[in-house]
């Protein structure tokens, strides 16, 4: 693809073993639609509309690894091969047929989940969590009077989860996906091991720098096991979001370990989301996250062949410039996405962006007119 007006940005990229036609990629985002955890034609037909639109390559939702009890009653799983992988086949051959490729963010809620939800209640196991400290926040809108989170158990081994990465991976490599993406970033599980105030462990797995990354770093090696060089890693290193953050000395500490260590074993590409004020939450009147300059920060210590994509309020002008000046490799877009379907076909053909996002019907769940602000955004008049 070319166009005068993102000629950097709309070039071809290698991550991994695959080429992607471009370098504007749906970043993961979380849309409630997957009744009991199961995939059905509705998201096909979601995934289609961006591959055809012209994504670079597309990072699904998060994929739960286990039955797990999430503040989003209907989001997808990818634990059970008979329940979840035919239906996540449909999607990759859909984005194959469109002629994009397709990465699935496999993902693990740790503390960020409840165990009153009915998931989890089938499940029949705790809420898992590094230490039994509970986040702030929270909202479990499907459960009686609302709560927030809870304290969570104190998982004895960490091993079996990592495992649970790996069984995952297998069942993604059984439907096809190009990739997997280890979701640890915005105060989940791999998050909350890294992170010194939701990790107080005295074992291996907590207390110095190197313990806490080791969770991250295993899981890492356990989806490498099955996808090889296809294999990426998202974080968040500001963090607020799911009440997480470290002083910013401690994050940048912490972070130039982890980011090293994960380019050490050869991931296709990080992830890294930016600190966006807007998104910044209050607990107790005071903001959470760390303020800090993500990518001037961490861009060093990311060499090739492990790419760089930015995340966090990215539009495609500030995208072609990034790429431009080699501060990125690739922008991971999220809201744009959701309201544009033919969002890079709109940039070819230098079409407005002139959707308006429907927040309302970002995260619907109870199996209402799931499609409405999911499949219904228009395209442009070509």
């Amino acid at each position: 693809m070319a166009s005068t007006n993102y000629p950097n940005l709309l070039q071809s990229l290698q991550i991994g073993n695959n080429t992607i036609q471009n370098r504007v990629t749906v970043a993961a985002l979380t849309r409630n639609r997957s009744i009991n955890t199961v995939t059905h034609d509705l998201n096909v037909e979601y995934y289609r509309q961006r591959a055809r639109g012209g994504a670079g390559l597309i990072v699904t939702e998060g994929l739960l690894i286990s039955r797990q009890g999430t503040e989003w009653a209907d989001a997808p799983g990818l634990w059970d091969e008979a329940l979840h992988v035919p239906g996540w086949k449909k999607i990759v051959d859909a984005v194959h047929e469109e002629g994009g490729k397709i990465y699935a963010q496999l993902w693990h809620a740790g503390r960020a989940a409840h165990p009153d939800a009915p998931q989890q209640r089938l499940a029949g196991e705790p809420v898992w969590a590094p230490s039994a400290l509970s986040a702030r926040g929270g909202q479990f809108r499907f459960l009686p009077d609302q709560p927030g989170y809870t304290t969570p158990s104190a998982i004895p081994d960490p091993r079996k989860i990592i495992e649970q990465y790996r069984d995952t991976a297998l069942l993604a490599r059984k439907a096809g996906f190009d990739g997997v993406e280890l979701h640890s970033s915005n105060g989940f599980l791999p998050h909350q091991f890294l992170d010194s105030t939701s990790n107080q462990r005295t074992d291996q797995w907590g207390g110095s720098i190197e313990n806490r990354a080791r969770f991250g770093l295993e899981a890492i090696k356990a989806l490498k096991s099955v996808f090889g060089d296809d294999v990426a890693v998202k974080y968040s290193p500001a963090g607020g979001f799911n009440d997480m953050g470290m002083p910013l000395e401690e994050t940048i500490e912490t972070y130039s370990y982890m980011i090293a260590e994960a380019q050490k074993l050869g991931v296709a590409y990080i992830t890294l989301t930016r600190y966006v004020p807007q998104l910044d939450p209050e607990y107790e009147g005071k903001k959470r996250a760390t303020p800090m300059d993500v990518l001037a920060t961490f861009r060093p210590l990311i060499i090739s062949p492990t790419k760089l994509f930015a995340n966090g309020a990215v539009l495609p002008e500030e995208g072609e410039q990034l790429v431009k000046d080699s501060i990125v490799d690739a922008v991971a877009i999220g809201i744009n996405w959701i309201a544009h379907p033919d969002l890079v076909k709109r940039m070819t053909k230098g079409k407005m962006l002139d959707n308006q996002p429907r927040f309302e019907h970002f995260y619907p769940g109870g199996g209402k007119d799931m499609h409405v602000g999911y499949t219904d955004y228009p395209e442009a008049d070509y």
